[in-house]
C-alpha cells in the first residue's frame, strides 16, 4: 500500500478514492499471539477453534495499525473480512465490528471462495459508498527531503520504528547517489513482508525497534531507491530445476528452444 501511493500514484498521477483492506480470522489470530504455523504441519487448534481472545489482539494490534497507515495517506478504508469455513460467527462480527471501532469506514465479511460473485456484493457496495465520498489524499513524504529523511520517515511513520540505522555502505551508496542526481527519486523498502518490522517473528505491533538498512540501491530505470532492510534478500526465487536449463541457442538457425 505504502509503495503504491508513495510510487505508483506519485509517478502516475493516480488518486485512489478507497483501500480494501483484505484480513483474515487466521491471520488477526497469528497477530493477536497465537503460535507459529509451520509450512507441511497441521494447523495448530487455535486457528481452527473460535477464539475471541487472540481475534480481538490481532485487530486490536495489526489491523488498527494498518488502518491508521491508510489513514496517513487520506484515504478512507474498507475492511474486507476473507471467511474461511472454520471461522465462527463470532469471531467474524468481532473482527467487523473492531475494524470500525478503529476508523474503517465499513468492515464486510467476503463468502466468494464458497459464493462466488454473489458473496462479495456487500462488499462491492461498501467500496462504491467509501470511493463516493470525498478523499484527502497526500503523500507521505515531500519527494525532495534528503533520502535519508524519506526512509526514516518510512521507517518510522509506517512501520512504527524509534529509527534507523544504516550502516557505512548504505551511507556511501547515498552519498553516491545524492552526487549523481538520483535524491528525488522516492523510496521501495526492500523488507520482509511477514511483521512491520524487519524481524519476521514480531508480529502485531512491534515497538522499541531500530530499523537496520544494510544497504541502499538504485533502479535507475524504474524510478526508484530502493534500501535493503536487515537481511531482505532481493534473489528471485527459483523452482529445484529453473526453467533456464531447458533453453538454449541453435548456433546454426539462431532459434530458441525451450521458452514454452
Amino acid at each position: 500500500m505504502e509503495k503504491f501511493f508513495n510510487i505508483k500514484c506519485r509517478a502516475s498521477g493516480l488518486r485512489p478514492n478507497a483501500v480494501v483492506l483484505v484480513a483474515t480470522v487466521r491471520a488477526l489470530k497469528m497477530h493477536g499471539g497465537g503460535p507459529n504455523v509451520s509450512a507441511g504441519a497441521p494447523l495448530p487448534k487455535e486457528y481452527i477453534d473460535e477464539n475471541l481472545s487472540l481475534v480481538a489482539g490481532g485487530c486490536r494490534s495489526n489491523l488498527r495499525k494498518q488502518i491508521e497507515i491508510a489513514h496517513l495517506f487520506g484515504v478512507p478504508v474498507v475492511v474486507a473480512l476473507n471467511v474461511f469455513m472454520t471461522d465462527t460467527q463470532a469471531e467474524i462480527n468481532l473482527v467487523c465490528q473492531i475494524a470500525k471501532e478503529c476508523g474503517a469506514s465499513e468492515a464486510v465479511p467476503c463468502h466468494h471462495w464458497a459464493q462466488g460473485g454473489r458473496g462479495s456484493l456487500e462488499l462491492a457496495q461498501a467500496v462504491n459508498e467509501a470511493a463516493s465520498r470525498t478523499s484527502n489524499f497526500q503523500f507521505l513524504y515531500n519527494i525532495e527531503m534528503p533520502i535519508v529523511e524519506k526512509i526514516r520517515t518510512i521507517a518510522q511513520k509506517v512501520y512504527g520504528a524509534d529509527d534507523i540505522e544504516l550502516t557505512p555502505e548504505a551511507k556511501a551508496k547515498i552519498d553516491y547517489y545524492n552526487q549523481q542526481g538520483y535524491g528525488s527519486l522516492p523510496i521501495c523498502m526492500a523488507k520482509t513482508h511477514l511483521s512491520l518490522s524487519h524481524m519476521p517473528d514480531k508480529k502485531g505491533v512491534p515497538t522499541g525497534f531500530v530499523l537496520p538498512i544494510r544497504d541502499v540501491r538504485a533502479s535507475i530505470g524504474a524510478g526508484f531507491i530502493y534500501p535493503l532492510v536487515g537481511t531482505m534478500s532481493t534473489m528471485p526465487g527459483l523452482p529445484t530445476r529453473p526453467c533456464f536449463y531447458d533453453i538454449d541457442l541453435d548456433p546454426v538457425t539462431e532459434e530458441i528452444t525451450g521458452l514454452f
